[in-house]
């Protein structure tokens, strides 16, 4: 019998465009799926939050500005954070707005950099930055003025072939550019010597100090605050670096590259001069010096070639550094045997600094890190912790080949190396551990922060047209191995390399590679554009069935590989409507859809509850069972809610729990899926499916089903505590790891009840605890329920590891995502704690941010936590305005609640961007959100 799915599909401009560039404001599609059996929705092609945290990650960006906005604008003055005036010869404008930038405007810079020798002298009060530049014209006999940028500066000197230039004859300077009005024909040497303030530089951007110790962030336009250039990444340049600095303050010096020469200096200082022969554009420009220790081992290449690694770090922190370095030769190992890339150099450098606006920086060879993600040990760092410092050691290295051998022409393009990468350290944390676990936790990302801002006024396509807020692409990078298959990805990944190895490109020369692989078996016509869809046909007994043969488009295509049936087929979306019909279907199926979560879409569909509890209980596709689950979960929370605001009283469905309980009495399923299947969907995922976003009634809403789920469940949840206790040493490892999220898991439910015999039990797990894992979570669980002994055991905490700023804060963190009532005064309280500090990002974003994260909280009724958010971004403005971006990017969606809270946000983005001094960075996410 033959079984039959069609897909009208709305929209054909897929059909026409690059395959990364297709998600423009212009090619967001809705593509309805439906059959005489099952119909769905395919919703919004999305792209994941993924993140140089990776995630979460602000670039500078130039905001379109509306009328309103402008008219706000107009009282404002711009604001140069933390360093002393420039000279006397720039002008900075009483009011300088940003212009957008837009992909169409791009034009080939006028003049090549072919080399680029830079000279440190680091002091305490300034720091001298002479760079000399070989240049060349971009094309033959131009005579454009060479202008590059600058911020921040003070210019001492410039030269040109040796020759001292004049000011307004020679070149002009103002506050973000200098530009050299007739540079001579042909090819040149510039010079210039710049006087910079790292000590003063808060903003952690270009040259800053950081616990003393010197550091750089350059990605995307920090290097124009360390010299002029022509800061853009399609100007690309092999460099040298000489450092002096004071020996004894400062006797480790390193920058990119291989280390050429070091040696004394008169006056206690020394020096280090580096070389790195790869060309590279001038935001992998890195630079460290300070009082550090190192871990070192060695790899060794598949050629036979011996690498030295090292992880810098202060020496009390140097025992928490090994599993970075496991971390690092893994990922070392898994890019040589799976995209055969084999590391270039004799070195491999990463540094540990506690003050970093981002996660993690991949400089060429000199990797700079924030703390948290390399420092772990069993006592202070979490199964959490330790996955994602596997993650992102492994995302930065596999940066040195695509992002640094390999880079993006322009901005726009950044898609390029961030979205490519993130799929590389997607699919190396999969193999290193459980796949379908991390599948899910990347779709619950994709779900969590990605989708919400793509209904917001920051939504913007993966490649966009003018240049926001970028968010990688790495799900469409999946959608291209579906399209071509794990062979034919490989072989267009060679080819890229082969092709464009040292250059700065584009998507398209992406694309081009990818496309030009030998057609693989089965489709002897590489489509253009596709939606993948993977299906699989589920029948009466829960048994996936044989597909043997499908007709599509005219055409009959067998199924069969290797002469036996498939379970799972990619289905081609690329028309206005599809119809496909399955063969040989004995029954009426149970159709599994968007297996793997094989495209970044919403799925609306119109399977039945019964179907969705039968896929729940039997689908073979891991990640559609927990789908089915979380559909479930979805509809009666989104059901209850409604029930909540007309005052009906609440009550659970039995079938939802005995679905639950199924799952949790499955022994042959892996536990950390077992924890995340029984995981409720969070309250943001609820309120981005409501009409008007209603934050009481959705926590109320889950906070009932949680408890009553408890409450229902509570032997097996005991029992389930009780035989995942382990009294072995702490091991990072999946089984290991999924033990313990199972058993925390269920300890939170337990602790939700607060009840005397679930407290105790809590209380007696954070005391016995012998890892922070367990620890923490005890302490998480405790803290559910406002009383003594939650207040008792966070100040327990505290006073146990007060002397450990990452553990710290954790202890932040976890009392400002708190959802208990009136939680914003603790968290005011806290900012005047001893132990946080505004100029750290990893405190802000815990404490500050974490408080975002609690809707019923920061969405107040009463307006306070939007009060408490818009007088804190105003001072912390002030200090990192690319922290502060981020903070108040949390008012981008104030238009999704009622009338009132819309009132009360309002107000407070109408306030930041009314004041004076206010940054770029900030101005931009408040005004478009305004506009919005």
């Amino acid at each position: 019998m033959a079984r039959r799915l069609i897909s009208p599909c709305q929209g054909s401009g897929l059909l026409n465009a690059g395959f990364l560039g297709v998600f423009s404001s212009h090619h967001y599609h809705r593509l309805p799926l439906s059959s005489s059996h099952r119909s769905s929705q395919l919703k919004n092609c999305y792209l994941p939050n993924l993140r140089k945290e990776v995630s979460h990650w602000t670039r500078p960006a130039t905001p379109s500005l509306s009328l309103y906005s402008a008219r706000l604008a107009s009282k404002r003055t711009t604001c140069s954070v933390a360093t002393e005036p420039p000279p006397s010869t720039t002008e900075e404008p009483e009011m300088d707005l940003p212009k957008e930038i837009f992909l169409k405007e791009y034009k080939k810079p006028d003049y090549l950099f072919d080399s680029v020798n830079l000279e440190f002298q680091l002091g305490e009060d300034k720091t001298i930055v002479t760079s000399k530049i070989a240049v060349s014209p971009g094309t033959e006999g131009t005579s454009s003025p060479l202008t590059l940028h600058g911020r921040d500066l003070k210019l001492l000197s410039i030269k040109v072939n040796g020759k001292d230039l004049k000011v307004s004859e020679d070149y002009m300077v103002d506050s973000r550019h200098l530009t050299v009005s007739r540079p001579p024909g042909g090819t040149f040497n510039l010079e210039i010597v710049t006087e910079i303030y790292p000590q003063l530089n808060t903003s952690l951007e270009g040259l800053y100090k950081s616990t003393g110790n010197f550091c750089t962030q350059c990605e995307a336009e920090g290097f124009r605050k360390i010299t002029y250039f022509q800061d853009r990444p399609d100007v690309m340049a092999t460099y040298t670096c000489r450092i002096e600095a004071d020996k004894t303050l400062y006797p480790v010096l390193l920058s990119n590259g291989n280390l050429i020469e070091q040696g004394d200096l008169e006056g206690g200082k020394h020096y280090a001069l580096w070389e790195d022969p790869f060309k590279k554009p001038s935001y992998l420009f890195a630079l460290v010096a300070g009082q550090l220790d190192c871990r070192e081992d060695s790899f060794t290449t598949c050629s036979g070639r011996k690498v030295t690694l090292r992880i810098w770090t202060p020496g009390q922190d140097l025992a928490k550094t090994a599993h970075a370095m496991y971390s690092l030769k893994a990922a070392m190992k898994w890019d040589e045997e799976v995209f055969g890339l084999e590391y270039d150099l004799d070195l491999f450098n990463i540094v540990v600094v506690p003050d970093f606006n981002m996660g993690a920086m991949e400089n060429k060879s000199l990797n700079i890190f924030q703390s948290r993600l390399v420092l772990a040990s069993p006592e202070t760092a979490t199964d959490g912790d330790y996955a994602a410092i596997l993650g992102v050691v492994g995302h930065e290295y596999f940066h040195n080949w695509t992002g640094n051998r390999v880079t993006c022409r322009d901005w726009f393009q950044l898609t390029l190396k961030e979205g490519l990468t993130v799929f590389r350290d997607q699919e190396f944390s999969s193999d290193l551990g459980c796949r379908t676990v991390k599948r899910i936790a990347d779709v619950s990302k994709l779900r969590t922060y990605q989708f919400p801002q793509d209904a917001g006024p920051m939504a913007h396509p993966i490649r966009p047209h003018s240049w926001t807020i970028f968010i990688p692409g790495a799900e469409v990078v999946r959608m291209y191995k579906t399209m071509f298959g794990a062979s034919g990805f490989r072989k267009g990944m060679d080819l890229y390399f082969q092709r464009h190895d040292g250059q700065a490109v584009t998507c398209e020369d992406f694309y081009a590679a990818i496309q030009e692989v030998p057609p693989t078996p089965g489709q002897p016509v590489k489509e253009p554009m596709f939606i993948p869809i993977a299906v699989g046909l589920v029948d009466s007994t829960g048994k996936d069935m044989p597909l043997t043969s499908i007709y599509s488009d005219g055409m009959l295509q067998s199924l069969t590989s290797d002469g036996q049936p498939v379970f799972t087929t990619v289905l081609q979306f690329n028309k206005k409507e599809e119809e496909f019909i399955f063969n040989n279907i004995p029954e009426k199926p149970v159709p599994s859809l968007l297996r793997g979560y094989s495209a970044p879409v919403r799925l609306d569909s119109d399977l039945t509850e019964s179907d969705l509890f039968f896929l729940l209980a039997n689908d073979s596709d891991e990640f559609n069972r927990w789908e089915a689950g979380q559909v479930l979960s979805r509809k009666l929370m989104l059901s209850l809610v409604a029930d909540f605001q007309q005052q009906k009283t609440l009550a659970l469905n039995p079938k939802f729990v005995d679905g639950l309980r199924s799952i949790l009495r499955n022994t042959s399923l892996d536990k950390e899926f077992i924890a995340k299947a029984i995981t409720l969907p969070g309250q943001g995922e609820i309120m981005d499916m409501m009409p008007v976003a209603d934050p009481d009634a959705v926590h109320a809403v889950r906070t009932f089903i949680k408890k009553e789920l408890a409450l229902q469940l509570k032997d097996d949840l005991l029992s389930t505590v009780t035989n995942n206790r382990s009294s072995e040493a702490y091991t990072f490892n999946h089984d290991s790891m999924a033990r313990r999220a199972l058993k925390n898991t269920c300890l939170a439910y337990l602790a939700s009840l607060n009840e005397p015999d679930t407290t105790e039990l809590a209380f007696i797990e954070y005391k016995s605890a012998t890892n922070m894992t367990e620890q923490f979570a005890a302490l998480a669980a405790l803290s559910q329920n406002p009383g003594q002994v939650r207040d008792d055991t966070l100040l327990d905490f505290y006073n146990k590891w007060q002397h450990d700023y990452l553990v710290v804060s954790k202890w932040f963190a976890l009392q400002a995502t708190s959802d208990i009532p009136g939680n914003v005064a603790n968290v005011q309280k806290l900012l005047g704690h001893p132990a946080f500090d505004m100029r750290n990002p990893n405190k802000v974003y815990s404490l500050i941010g974490g408080f975002c994260g609690s809707p019923v909280n920061f969405h107040a009724k009463d307006g306070s936590g939007y009060k408490f958010l818009g007088e804190v971004v105003l001072q912390l403005d002030k200090i990192n305005p690319q922290v502060a971006s981020r903070m108040v990017s949390a008012f981008s969606r104030w238009r999704r609640y009622d009338e009132s809270r819309q009132a009360l946000a309002k107000a407070q983005l109408e306030m930041i961007v009314s004041a004076n001094g206010l940054s770029e960075n900030v101005y931009e996410i408040a005004s478009k959100s305004l506009a919005a």
